[in-house]
């Protein structure tokens, strides 16, 4: 549907653009293909001049998505796919121009090593790895061009691509190194210490009101610092969700149809015609049945159960119940149930157990191994049963040798001390129904298991309740109206209306999108919502442009509220960040004629400040007590010479006037080599940095918008 709704909304658009085809096919049958194979329609992006092709890009989106077993997302995976086809590029380039060349040896030799080849016992000999047998079975398969000769070319371009960065990484690390002198410069700046007086008049000192910012001061600032405010493409949107839910005329129907379940019933029957009687929970005896016949939105719940694990809001009355009793309708989880008390007894909350497990053809436990049938299985766990009843020091024994449970078998089948929904239930019945010391053979679908129950502790009351259960969910009617409420919300839109305005006036909420990316899928407030930011990227959606959308639990009718284009961020979407930072540099301005003085007293006389002591800074930890965090300070003071005043030095929360009164430098080492390959290893562990500065010098050019026709 939604495809059709997509082709109904462009049909005049294809047709043009079919018949603009046809036109020039008519003219020249060469110009059909031209058309729609235009350089740039069958490109995802380029990288460094280099296209990325759509067909590239789509088979490496498929290759990936079946090697994570498609556990991404569709938006997801494209985007990992991307940035791992740009990361290719880069390194192809950056090693072409240092005339390194990744070849087929250099990819051999990594396949060769690795350790899921090497441990492959078909390509061993003896137990040892064996090159040629790997080699005839890729060759064989490249001649079959079967799948699995795709997915062998996969992984071998996987390791050409980490043996490209390695490679460069390595190639550019061996030129980060660092000098015995950095290592002591480095040193000494972490260790030395500064202590000194101070005035400081903070930039909230000025009113905000005494420093204007113009706009062109703030477009200004972004053209000068470029690379610091480079944005992707992105939509503002605003919307509004129409929520169904019942409401309490739609509750209180619900819980009356729950309520006529608890009691019999005549019922007109067409089989019979004539009245029939209709047995309630209260009387009924085969509750599966009765949960089935009624339709009962949660099925019927076997397990015992603790007084923590009924609905709390009777379970004071159930655990005061006696067996037959019911409750109800009561409201529960977004659900009314009625409830009848099946059984009461008393059985531990832990149990200590072991068991053997012998497994069958076709149960969850079988391997390769495994040959024996149900019947067969059967018959050995008897006859095991009969073995340890007789003697039971052999169950250790007999559980290390034959038992499918190998995490347990080791310990002889000890399974320790488990709680009651730890097992399978037909399992965890027999150990928690059953007395202590008590053995028996119990079937499960991992097999047969032999079972010795060495000990429980913590009896308490459990019961087992037969519960209906109908989710409170809107009436048709409720639905309707919601429907009505989000199209007459819409039309109020398409009458020019202002969707701020329009929510108001229907007592609803407007909730901002703002920043979504072309390959986005949440909407924040709505979660996973593709189909509107697809909308919202189409070529033809204007600010100002609106839709009605149906999403999970009800309606969405979203507006389009700014466009931003990929490049320099536009100057009213970078007020919010570049504002105070003009405005500090204004405050800046004016503290600093007011920091008049040739001593610390004078200036704090003439700003009405008081002069500060500051002991023991250094750049390791550079804050500065009652003022915080103050790099820019505290590195002026380490290179200021003592007793001699520094004014106007502006850092991040002020202006700053001091005096270094002593500098501790420490004590000089006999070697700073420790200090110098500090330095260097730092350096050669931040190929992530290298990565991201050769991509920010890239010439990229990211289409990948276009594959999914935005």
């Amino acid at each position: 549907m939604a495809i059709l709704s997509k082709i109904r909304e462009r049909s005049l658009f294809l047709i043009l653009v079919i018949g603009l085809a046809l036109f020039a096919f008519v003219l020249d049958p060469s110009t059909l293909t031209d058309f729609f194979s235009a350089s740039k329609v069958n490109e995802v992006g380029e990288v460094n001049g280099e296209s990325i092709s759509r067909q590239e890009f789509a088979e490496a989106l498929e290759n990936y998505k079946a090697q994570t077993g498609n556990q991404l997302s569709e938006m997801q995976a494209a985007k990992n796919v991307w940035n791992n086809l740009l990361r290719q590029k880069i390194y192809e380039t950056q090693l072409a121009e240092a005339g390194i060349t990744v070849g087929e040896t250099d990819i051999m030799n990594a396949l060769y090593e690795a350790p899921s080849v090497q441990n492959d016992p078909r390509f061993q000999t003896s137990g040892i790895f064996d090159k040629d047998k790997l080699k005839e079975h890729l060759a064989t398969i490249k001649a079959d061009n079967n799948t699995e000769w795709s997915a062998w070319q996969n992984y071998m371009a996987s390791l050409k691509s980490n043996l490209q960065k390695t490679a460069y990484d390595n190639l550019v690390a061996a030129g980060l190194g660092a000098s015995l002198k950095e290592g002591e410069a480095q040193y000494f700046t972490e260790n030395t210490k500064v202590s000194g007086n101070f005035v400081y008049v903070p930039f909230t000192s000025v009113a905000d009101s005494l420093v204007q910012v113009k706009k062109s001061e703030i477009e200004s600032y972004i053209n000068n610092h470029a690379n610091e405010y480079q944005v992707e493409a992105s939509r503002d949107v605003k919307y509004v969700k129409f929520d169904i839910t019942a409401t309490p005329e739609d509750e209180e129907a619900i819980k009356t149809e729950v309520a006529k379940l608890l009691e019999d019933r005549e019922e007109y029957s067409n089989v019979t015609k004539g009245n029939i009687t209709v047995k309630g929970l209260k009387s009924v005896t085969d509750y599966k049945t009765f949960l089935d016949e009624n339709k009962s939105d949660l099925p019927l719940n076997e397990s015992l159960q603790f007084k923590v694990q009924v609905p709390q809001t009777i379970a004071e009355d159930i655990f005061n119940a006696k067996e037959g009793d019911v409750f109800g309708p009561y409201k529960d989880n977004g659900y009314f149930k009625i409830s009848k008390v099946t059984n009461i007894t008393r059985v531990p909350d832990s149990v200590k157990a072991k068991h053997i497990l012998i497994p069958f053809v076709g149960s969850r436990s079988a391997s390769a191994e495994t040959t024996l049938t149900e019947d067969q299985a059967k018959a050995q766990a008897d006859s095991l049963l009969a073995v340890v009843k007789a003697n039971k020091s052999k169950f250790a024994e007999l559980a290390k040798e034959l038992s499918a449970d190998k995490s347990n078998a080791e310990k002889g089948g000890d399974l320790g001390w488990f709680t009651y929904n730890t097992m399978v239930p037909e399992f965890r019945d027999f150990a928690f129904e059953s007395d202590k010391n008590e053995m028996g053979v119990v079937k499960t679908a991992f097999g047969f298991h032999i079972i010795h129950v060495e000990d429980q502790k913590n009896y308490q009351n459990a019961v087992k309740l037969a519960t209906f259960a109908r989710k409170i969910e809107a009436s048709e009617a409720t639905e309707n109206k919601i429907f009505q409420d989000a199209e007459t919300f819409a039309q109020g839109l398409s009458n020019g209306g202002d969707i701020d305005a329009l929510a108001k006036e229907s007592n609803v909420s407007v909730l901002p999108a703002v920043g979504l990316k072309v390959l986005d899928e949440n909407v924040p407030g709505l979660g996973n919502e593709r189909q509107l930011i697809s909308w919202a990227f189409g070529s033809d959606v204007e600010i100002g442009d609106f839709k009605r959308f149906d999403v999970n639990g009800g309606y969405v009718v979203a507006t389009v509220t700014d466009k931003t284009a990929k490049g320099l961020m536009p100057v009213d979407k970078a007020i919010s960040k570049v504002r105070p930072i003009i405005a500090n540099q204004k405050k800046a301005e004016i503290i600093k004629g007011k920091l008049t003085g040739s001593t610390l007293e004078e200036i704090a006389s003439a700003t009405k400040q008081t002069v500060r002591t500051a002991s023991d800074v250094n750049l390791q930890s550079p804050t500065i007590t009652g003022v915080g965090f103050e790099p820019k300070v505290v590195g002026a003071m380490l290179n200021a010479k003592e007793n001699e005043l520094f004014n106007k030095v502006v850092g991040d929360r002020g202006v700053f006037a001091f005096v270094v009164t002593k500098k501790e430098l420490p004590t000089k080492l006999p070697n700073y080599d420790s200090y110098r390959k500090r330095i260097a290893n730092q350096r050669k562990n931040q190929t992530f940095m290298m990565y991201e500065a050769i991509k920010k010098a890239a010439k990229v050019e990211d289409n990948v918008g276009s594959f999914y026709g935005l």
